[in-house]
């Protein structure tokens, strides 16, 4: 409907510009001839009357006959427009007067006529010389006939007030009158305008009101094609596209409805084979690291008892191949955690030299046997972040740096950046570098770099991506600048903060003795996978822990109920006849009547098991357990004073 009356404003506009413009530019030129006229003809009146007054009154002048020339006066004040009349003598004595004369100073009586407009406003002061008549007397002998005759000297003046009122009254009469004709026409113009359009802009109207309704969906509305009709030729095409459009889409509803119903197909069955991919990894996960967790078990047990040295470099080998199944599950782990974002973000103040010094404790033994230099630039930053995870991000940084520098030095800085609100914690190295078009591939998942072969020595090609995830996570900026042959520099972007009490826990030293810690400490293992379970507690007892090994929670509180008291209890997640290992440590608990510290494992990685665990303040070990974790662990949760166990983490 807007569209129509856009046109039909527009045709009027069209109709109405030249017909308003013609009648304007026809009024303002007759106009303007008429008004003209008229101040020409009353000039031609005036200067008439005047002159009249002139000849009339030249015998009274000549005669100084007072009541003659008022008698004139009086006549001529009678005529239309005349104002005011004066009659004077050459001495410029009034001789007659009528009307008002307001003059501030009388005209200039000069010997010609004059017409003097500026005296008196809308209105003419005319001065018209009165003269005696000149009589010819023909004398041969007296004057030449070629001689001119002077001209005589006036005998007086008339002087006359003439009114322009009815010049100006006329001219508005023909200005309105102009106006009345000039509207006259357009409204004319425009009746005549609304009828010419009025054919147009009916079919308009209806095809808009079809246009809109098909735009709505109503694809079967038809228009009537008239004979009269001058866009009966649209309308016609217009019918036959809303019957083509009616037809594509029914066959296009068809076309969805199939497709749709294929793609529902399709999904169901995606949906099932990814719940059974699901099912399949879980289930291999699970199946895949109880026995390697076991073998873990039996590897360092195995390494404690006294060999000759053909066996300690067999079970060296064995163990190195257990220690890479183990890094490859726990970069695996560390990757899944990273995208179902189950990581918990434990944000606070730390002093960036806490953190460095740890990780020179940590790495410069590895530099030095490379033959490395690794530097550490003091630093009195402090930073805001979560210091587990930004220690394993610089620890995987400056790890990667001394396994792929050769020969040169690794330097460990942090540098104030922008405005003092950003430091920049920065890894160098002189390592062979990485190419530009390399530099992107590296964050992905298993891309190593010259290592086609999978040289487990290299590395997963796990680790960059886990920094690129956590510092995401974590939402620091990370930045990497290489080139071949000169090095490589990464640079991760924290917050600033003001000094705080905060301390990073110091790493708890392995023990010496580690049996002298852990004599004769009672630990209950519930596990329900034999080697599982027979490897850990031969772990245990190497150690000097006196332990007993169940399948359950049945077979636990029996043992409980029978005076056998643990100090601290081991169990498995997932057990035997749907029980799990939290329920088994709060049923324990209340048998024994105190909290006996105790922890999780589980060969199951899913967030719903971190999260329980989280719940109910136990710390949760990831299959395969490496026995320094284990050890370091057991450390904790026997140590006097209170415990910090972190629960819910799934590394310790």
């Amino acid at each position: 409907m807007k569209v129509v009356f856009d046109i039909r404003s527009r045709m009027l506009v069209a109709a109405l510009l030249p017909v308003t413009l013609v009648a304007l530019v026809m009024a303002v030129v007759l106009l303007r001839g008429r008004a003209v006229d008229i101040a020409e003809a009353h000039d031609q009146r005036a200067r008439a009357l005047i002159r009249q007054m002139a000849a009339a009154s030249e015998f009274g002048l000549f005669s100084a006959n007072s009541a003659s020339l008022q008698a004139i006066v009086g006549g001529a004040i009678r005529q239309p427009d005349v104002r005011a009349v004066q009659i004077v003598d050459a001495r410029g004595q009034v001789l007659a007067s009528s009307g008002g004369f307001d003059f501030g100073t009388m005209p200039n009586l000069g010997a010609d006529e004059a017409l003097l407009s500026e005296m008196k406003p809308n209105s003419d002061v005319l001065v018209q010389p009165v003269r005696a008549t000149q009589v010819n007397i023909d004398d041969l002998f007296e004057r030449s006939p070629t001689e001119p005759q002077r001209e005589a000297a006036p005998l007086g003046h008339v002087v006359m007030v003439f009114s322009r009122d009815s010049v100006s009254q006329r001219a508005r009469d023909m200005l309105w009158l102009g106006l009345l004709v000039t509207m006259g026409g357009v409204v004319l113009g425009g009746w005549l305008a609304l009828r010419l359009a009025r054919s147009v802009n009916q079919p308009v109207l209806r095809m808009a009101t079809m246009i809109e309704r098909i735009g709505q969906g109503e694809l079967f509305v038809r228009g009537p094609v008239l004979a009269s009709d001058p866009m009966s030729q649209v309308q016609r095409g217009l019918n036959e596209m809303a019957a083509r459009l009616e037809s594509s889409r029914r066959e296009l509803s068809q076309r969805i409805a199939a497709a749709t119903f294929e793609l529902r197909e399709k999904k169901e069955e995606a949906e099932a084979a990814t719940q059974a991919k699901s099912r399949f990894l879980a289930a291999a996960s699970h199946d895949l690291r109880q026995p390697l967790h076991a073998l873990g078990m039996f590897v360092a047990r195995l390494s404690q008892l006294p060999m000759d040295e053909q066996t300690r470099q067999l079970v060296g080998s064995l163990e190195a191949s257990v220690l890479a199944m183990q890094n490859l599950l726990d970069a695996l782990l560390d990757v899944s955690r990273l995208e179902a974002e189950s990581v918990k973000i434990r944000v606070r103040p730390m002093a960036v030299s806490e953190l460095f010094d740890q990780l020179r404790e940590t790495l410069s033994a590895t530099a030095t046997a490379k033959g490395l230099r690794l530097r550490v630039r003091p630093s009195a930053t402090w930073i805001l972040s979560d210091p587990s995870l930004l220690h394993r991000v610089l620890l995987n940084l400056v790890g990667n740096a001394i396994r792929y520098t050769d020969v040169g030095t690794v330097l460990l800085a942090c540098r104030p950046w922008g405005d003092g609100r950003l430091a920049r914690i920065e890894v160098w190295d002189s390592g062979i570098g990485i190419a530009p078009e390399h530099q992107a591939e590296v964050f992905k998942e298993f891309f190593q770099v010259g290592n086609p072969q999978r040289n487990r020595e290299q590395g997963l090609g796990l680790g960059l991506n886990i920094v690129q995830r956590t510092t995401r996570l974590l939402g620091h900026r990370l930045h990497l600048r290489s080139e071949l042959g000169c090095g490589t520099r990464f640079t991760i972007e924290v917050p600033v903060v003001a000094p705080s009490d905060h301390r990073l826990a110091p790493p708890v030293p392995a023990p010496a003795m580690v049996g002298e810690q852990f004599d004769g400490l009672k630990v209950l293992v519930v596990e329900d996978d034999a080697l599982a379970s027979e490897g850990l507690g031969s772990l245990l007892q190497s150690w000097g822990c006196q332990t007993r090994q169940v399948d359950g929670l049945a077979a636990a509180l029996e043992l409980v109920a029978s005076g056998w008291q643990p100090a601290v209890i081991v169990s498995d997640f997932r057990l035997r006849d749907a029980e799990h290992g939290v329920e088994t440590v709060r049923r324990l608990r209340l048998a024994i009547g105190s909290p006996v510290p105790a922890c999780l494992m589980s060969g199951d990685t899913s967030p719903e098991l971190i999260h329980l665990s989280h719940q109910a303040g136990l710390t949760l070990l990831f299959k395969p357990v490496r026995p320094a974790k284990l050890r370091s662990l057991l450390r904790k949760l026997v140590a006097p004073g209170p415990r910090d166990a972190s629960p819910g983490e799934g590394r310790v």
